[in-house]
């Protein structure tokens, strides 16, 4: 197989992405591409089997073939993505909010049968999302989906993550919530908090995210709600998500579950997690290469599996209440 051409590789998901998919798959060949090239030829030293090129965003130039394109750097001109469709490869793209995919949706609908596009600009690149399916998993029927999300607010991202969380802040500063089965954006939205597992609350703002459409049409469910909090107490969690789900079980009976995602060394771990899962879907490592078209995590990667992982990386999907209401 050609290498994974991995942009951003140097940069903290990239090269937690390509340190999981060394150990998960040792004969994978890798490109570490990065602004700064001492810097991704450390990574790609340490890695073995694995190159290091510089990249230029703004004019990005193919030397080698690749057997996909993972961008974990905004890709402005798309250079990325018409090379993997000219190549008819895989693209994974972690850096398109939900305001921001008309681009690769309209590259897809022009081209629909060269390349599986994944988007993934989901909490932690699709973790949240798959956690939160592997919840579901005991009930019959899904009405209500509501998580809250806390990172510590040293734990945000590196400078690519930051420019990203910037512009979509400026694209749009509302949230996306699925309210009675309508797709609503939330321009005045009410203060809100998440309790912790501990049972202490901090306040929190509805944000939007690829999990809301996704996790709708996953789950079925009427109402879907993201909430994000940022956390500056000391001793707490690095990376705290808290899943309630409402619904009834597979007999009728109305049920409610919630669970806490809880991962003490913060969000990267998660985040890499979620990208090197879909990278491994997405070149038929685990299970059948999909078919050419546009992909979700969710849609993609079978939630026990990906539990799994998650446990080898140190988080844990803990059921902290389910009763029915009957």
């Amino acid at each position: 197989m050609k290498p994974v051409l991995i942009l951003g590789g140097s940069g903290q998901a990239g090269s937690g992405t390509a340190r999981l998919l060394r150990r998960w798959h040792p004969g994978l060949a890798l490109t570490i591409a990065g602004r700064d090239l001492g810097r991704a030829q450390r990574v790609a030293d340490e890695l073995g089997n694995a190159t290091a090129v510089t990249v230029d965003l703004h004019n990005l130039e193919f030397a080698t073939e690749h057997s996909a394109v993972v961008a974990l750097l905004r890709d402005d001109r798309f250079d990325g993505l018409r090379y993997a469709q000219d190549n008819a490869i895989p693209y994974f793209s972690i850096s398109s909010g939900p305001m921001e995919i008309a681009p690769e949706v309209a590259a897809v609908a022009h081209r629909p049968n060269t390349s599986a596009v994944m988007l993934a600009s989901h909490f932690f690149a699709g973790t949240v999302a798959l956690a939160t399916l592997q919840a579901a998993g005991r009930f019959g029927q899904v009405d209500s989906i509501h998580i809250g999300a806390i990172q510590d607010e040293q734990d945000i991202g590196g400078p690519a993550a930051l420019a990203d969380l910037e512009r979509w802040a400026t694209a749009s500063s509302v949230g996306l919530v699925r309210r009675d089965g309508v797709f609503t954006w939330l321009a005045d939205a009410p203060p809100v908090e998440i309790q912790r597992a501990d049972g202490t609350t901090i306040p929190a703002q509805t944000v939007s995210g690829l999990d809301i459409p996704g996790l709708a049409f996953a789950t079925g469910a009427a109402n879907v709600q993201l909430d994000f909090a940022v956390s500056t107490e000391p001793g707490q969690p690095l990376t705290e998500v808290r899943i309630a789900l409402e619904g009834t079980d597979p007999a009728g009976t109305p049920m409610r579950t919630t669970h806490s995602l809880i991962n003490q060394s913060g969000q990267r771990p998660l985040t890499a997690l979620g990208i090197a899962l879909s990278v491994e879907r997405l070149l038929g490592l685990r299970g059948a290469p999909p078919q050419p078209g546009i992909h979700t995590p969710e849609s993609l990667i079978d939630p026990t599996y990906a539990t799994t992982r998650l446990a080898q990386v140190g988080a844990h999907l803990t059921e902290l209440e389910c009763a029915t209401t009957a």
